[in-house]
C-alpha cells in the first residue's frame, strides 16, 4: 500500500464504524470537542425552543460589557447556522426554554490564569425546562456555552434544534493555564477580519492564547505613535495595521475570553525596522540585527513597549530573541569599536541586548517571554520573571523547569502548523510534561502554543492550514491527561465530527486525512474526509 494512502484508510475505517444519528449516544461516544474532565448523560431527547433564552437571575455577574449576552446570541446563532427553525411542536415533547447561567464573580478582567472552570447540566425534566450553567467567571461561562452548543443539532425532519442524551451533567476546567496560537503579519499580511476569524474559531476548541508575532524582517505593519516611521516598513500603503486596529482586535479577543500576547522579536528578525529609522541598521550593507551600539535602538524599543502597555493589557510581552546572527557586529567598525570598549564579544552583546530588553519591558509593567536560545545561551543571567518559548526541539522544558523559569512548549516536529507534514496524530500526542515529574516543575510549564508561521500562507488558505490540527492540539491543552487517548484511533471519528462542525461553522478546516491544508480526494461525507 502506498504510505500516501495510510492516513486516509485509517480516517475511513475509524469513521465507518460512527453512528449516523446527530449525537451519536447509540455509538456510546461523547461528541464534544475538547473532551470536558467529567461527563454523565442519560437517553431522553429534548428539542430547543426557537426562542431559547439566557437568564441571569442571581448571578452575581452584571455583564456591564455585555459578554455574556453577545456570546449568547453567537452560540445561537451556530447552533442554527442558518437553518429555517420553523418545525411544530410535538404535544408532551420536553422543550428547553432557555438556559440560566449563574457567575458567582463580578469581576470580568480577562487575568492571565483566570478561573475558567464550569459545571454544566441540562435535566431531563422541569416545567419550565433550563439548561444550567454555574462558574467563578464570565470566561468559565463562556466555555459553558461552546460546550452547550455541541450538545446541540437540527433535526432536519422536524426543523427544529434538538438536544440527545439528556440529562447532561459536566464538570470541567483546564489543564493548562496558556493554550496559544501564534499568527505571523510580518510575512503575509493578514486583513482584520481575518484575525477575527481566527479568534473566532480559536474559541471552538477552547484556546485562549492569539500570540500575534505581529513584525519580522521582511514587514513591519503596525502604526507605533511614539516612532510613526517604523510603519513605514509595511509591504504597502495598505497593508497596515493602526492603533485603533490594534486595540479593536485585543477587545474582540477579550469578549471571546482570548488574551493577545503581543512580540516584537529582537535583536535579530528586524530589518523592516530600519526602512523608516535607517540608523537602527549596523550599516548600509549588513543590516541586521540591530545595533546594538546605538542608543537608539533602545530609546525606540522603549517607545514601542509603552506604547504596547497601552494596547496590549496582558500579563506577558514576547520579545523573541531566536536567530541571531552577529556577525553585523563584529564586521561594522563602529560596533567593533564599542564592542571593544565595553569588554564584549558578540556573545556577551547579544546577552547585553536581551536583558536591557528585558528590563525595559519589565518597566512597563510586563513579565517578558522570549525564545529558547536565550536560556540555552544564558539561562542563568535571565530575569526570573521570563518565560522559556521552546521551539527547537524536546528535552528543552525539562531543563528550563529545572532551573526554576517557567515555560512554554512549541517543539517545531510537532507544534509547527506550517509544517504540512506534521499530521493531527502528531499534535494530539505532543505532551509538554515529558520527562517532567515533580509537581513543583510541572506547574512551571505553562502550557503550549500551536505556531501558524507565515511564509507560505495568507488570508487564502490560513483557516486550513490551522484546523483540524490545531484542535488536537487544544484538547491535548485543556483535557486532563487521564482523559487524553492513548491510541488516537480513539478519538478519530470525534476529531473528524468537530472537523466537520468548523466547517457547517465556516471555518474553512482541512479533512483529517492526509497531511496539512490537504484537500479532499474524492467525492463524499464530510465525515470521510
Amino acid at each position: 500500500m502506498a504510505a500516501a494512502l495510510r492516513p486516509r484508510l485509517l480516517v475511513l475505517l475509524a469513521v465507518a464504524a460512527a453512528a449516523t444519528g446527530p449525537s451519536c449516544a447509540g455509538a456510546g461516544r461523547v461528541d464534544l470537542w475538547p473532551m470536558p474532565a467529567s461527563v454523565a448523560r442519560g437517553a431522553q431527547t429534548l428539542l430547543v425552543s426557537k426562542d431559547l433564552r439566557l437568564s441571569t437571575a442571581g448571578s452575581s455577574y452584571p455583564d456591564g460589557k455585555g459578554i455574556l449576552t453577545e456570546a449568547f446570541r453567537r452560540m445561537v446563532a451556530v447552533v442554527e447556522l442558518d437553518h429555517a427553525i420553523n418545525g411544530t411542536y410535538s404535544r408532551g415533547a420536553p422543550v428547553l426554554a432557555g438556559v440560566h447561567v449563574a457567575v458567582r464573580s463580578p469581576n470580568d478582567e480577562l487575568n492571565f490564569g483566570v478561573d475558567e472552570s464550569y459545571r454544566l447540566s441540562v435535566p431531563a425534566t422541569g416545567d419550565p425546562l433550563y439548561a444550567q450553567i454555574e462558574a467563578q467567571t464570565v470566561y468559565g461561562a463562556l466555555h459553558a456555552l461552546e460546550t452547550f452548543s455541541q450538545l446541540c443539532s437540527f433535526d432536519f425532519n422536524a426543523n427544529l434544534i434538538e438536544l440527545h442524551s439528556a440529562p447532561w451533567t459536566i464538570l470541567d476546567a483546564p489543564r493548562f493555564p496558556y493554550r496559544g496560537l501564534l499568527i505571523d503579519t510580518s510575512r503575509h499580511y493578514l486583513p482584520v477580519p481575518v484575525i477575527k476569524g481566527v479568534i473566532d474559531s480559536m474559541t471552538f476548541s477552547k484556546l485562549n492564547v492569539l500570540h500575534w508575532h505581529i513584525v519580522d524582517e521582511q514587514s513591519f505593519p503596525l502604526e507605533i505613535s511614539s516612532y510613526p516611521k517604523l510603519w513605514n516598513g509595511a509591504y504597502s500603503y495598505s497593508e497596515r495595521y493602526t492603533v485603533d486596529d490594534a486595540l479593536d482586535i485585543v477587545q474582540y479577543a477579550e469578549k471571546r475570553g482570548v488574551n493577545v500576547l503581543a512580540e516584537i522579536d529582537v535583536p535579530g528578525h528586524a530589518l523592516s525596522w530600519g526602512v523608516g529609522y535607517p540608523s537602527l541598521w549596523p550599516s548600509a550593507t549588513c543590516k541586521e540585527p540591530l545595533d546594538v551600539s546605538n542608543e537608539f535602538t533602545f530609546q525606540l524599543i522603549n517607545g514601542i513597549l509603552s506604547d504596547f502597555s497601552k494596547i496590549f493589557k496582558f500579563k506577558f510581552v514576547h520579545l523573541g530573541g531566536d536567530e541571531v546572527n552577529t556577525s553585523c557586529w563584529s564586521t561594522t567598525p563602529h560596533i567593533k569599536s564599542w564592542l571593544m570598549q565595553h569588554s564584549m564579544n558578540e556573545s556577551d552583546a547579544y546577552r547585553y541586548f536581551v536583558l536591557r530588553a528585558q528590563k525595559i519591558a519589565i518597566s512597563h509593567g510586563y513579565d517578558i517571554i522570549n525564545w529558547e536560545e536565550t536560556f540555552n545561551n544564558f539561562g542563568d543571567k535571565l530575569d526570573r520573571k521570563t518565560v522559556v518559548h521552546n521551539w527547537l526541539g524536546s528535552g528543552v522544558a525539562e531543563k528550563v523547569v529545572a532551573a526554576g523559569l517557567r515555560c512554554i512548549v512549541s517543539n517545531q516536529d510537532k507544534w509547527y502548523l506550517d509544517h504540512l507534514d506534521a499530521t493531527w496524530e502528531g499534535f494530539y500526542t505532543n505532551e509538554p510534561l515529558t520527562n517532567i515529574y515533580n509537581p513543583e516543575q510541572q506547574k512551571l510549564v505553562l502550557g503550549g502554543e500551536v505556531c501558524m508561521w507565515g511564509e507560505h500562507i495568507d488570508a487564502s488558505d490560513i483557516q486550513q492550514t490551522i484546523w483540524p490540527r490545531a484542535a488536537a492540539a487544544a484538547e491535548r491543552l485543556w483535557t486532563p491527561i487521564e482523559k487524553l487517548a492513548k491510541d488516537t484511533r480513539s478519538v478519530t471519528a470525534r476529531l473528524a465530527r468537530f472537523r466537520c462542525l468548523l466547517n457547517q461553522r465556516g471555518v474553512a478546516a482541512a479533512p483529517l486525512a492526509g497531511y496539512g491544508r490537504s484537500a479532499p480526494s474524492e467525492p463524499g461525507s464530510c465525515l470521510r474526509q
